[in-house]
């Protein structure tokens, strides 16, 4: 009888592998960048934005090149350029080879100077002030939401309180009390006082919407599986929070930077409009809009200059604030 050969294991045939296609996945960002692009109101908005903050930045640069600055009244050193009562002798506000933007009725300053450095010093508070409120907005409705408990009911409680506070009414009728303490009667109020003042009051205020909303995305994650599993891995609260939940916040947080700057934007100019922000001769944007209201009348183009340039940077940026909301939206269509 023969001998049955022993049987031997077949060799394991793996599956041919191919080499990782580069295009098939792509990171949330990159997705996200390019829905961006593909949204052309978004990409005019973002040229239109960096356009004026490239402006702001470099205002003194393009004075001097420009050759005037925004204090020197021209219309009382040149003569021809101001008429008998005070208002630009050519046409559309005094627009000219000399003066682009025309002269400042009365003082005859040069208006492109002006609003350049009007611009400037609008955005560098609503810059500021956006920074400084969704940095306070983040630590206190993180916190909230991750500790939960008595300090949940307590940031809660302040935040019904500061969202139900007129603040406009308030540093309306506190900067009188306020200039009162802190300046000398026969003093000028410091350029400095102010700004810092218009920035305090602005982030007391403001960072409570933001806390809100971070405070219930932090209620939502912290019940998730990839938290407890770092809870139980033994990582400490803060590398709970750095590494597992800021990472998933950071959607609603840009959505809600580019929404509220162009807000403060408006908001100090209008208390500027009101008297209780800055003042002349100090450039902003709502003193050249309230001298506008004064002149309108007899010099149209001066208040067109501030008010539409101020109308293009609230549209474009609230434009860029809802494109990169589409584009950072899961749901969407890659």
């Amino acid at each position: 009888m023969g001998t049955t050969p022993p049987l031997t294991a077949a060799p394991f045939e793996t599956a041919p592998t191919t080499p990782p296609h580069t295009g098939g996945t792509r990171s949330p960002g990159r997705i996200a960048w390019r829905r961006f692009r593909r949204d052309r109101a978004g990409v005019m908005s973002a040229y239109v934005v960096v356009l004026f903050f490239a402006a702001a930045i470099a205002a003194p640069l393009i004075a001097k090149l420009y050759g005037k600055n925004p204090y020197t009244t021209y219309g009382q050193n040149q003569p021809g350029l101001l008429n008998q009562f005070g208002f630009p002798v050519a046409p559309n506000g005094g627009v000219s080879g000399d003066f682009w933007f025309g002269v400042e009725p009365q003082l005859g300053r040069d208006v492109l100077t002006l609003l350049l450095y009007g611009i400037r010093n609008s955005l560098l508070i609503a810059t500021a002030t956006t920074l400084l409120v969704m940095a306070l907005g983040i630590v206190v409705g993180v916190t909230a939401g991750y500790l939960g408990g008595r300090v949940d009911n307590l940031v809660g409680r302040i935040v019904d309180i500061l969202l139900a506070f007129p603040s406009t009414l308030f540093f309306i009728a506190m900067w009188p009390v306020l200039i009162s303490i802190l300046v000398p009667p026969d003093a000028n109020t410091p350029t400095w006082l102010t700004v810092v003042s218009l920035i305090s009051v602005m982030t007391a205020f403001g960072w409570a919407p933001i806390a809100r909303l971070l405070r219930g995305e932090v209620l939502a994650l912290r019940e998730r599986e990839f938290v407890e599993a770092a809870k139980v891995t033994g990582a400490s609260p803060a590398r709970i929070v750095f590494r597992e939940l800021l990472p998933n916040l950071w959607t609603p947080v840009l959505i809600q930077a580019t929404l509220a700057l162009p807000m403060y934007v408006t908001t100090e100019a209008a208390l500027a409009f009101l008297g209780v922000g800055l003042s002349d001769p100090t450039p902003d944007w709502g003193v050249m809009i309230q001298r506008g209201a004064q002149v309108y009348q007899s010099d149209i183009t001066y208040m067109l200059f501030p008010g539409l340039s101020m109308v293009i940077f609230v549209i474009a940026f609230n434009l860029l604030g809802d494109s990169v909301r589409d584009a950072l939206d899961p749901k969407a269509g890659r």
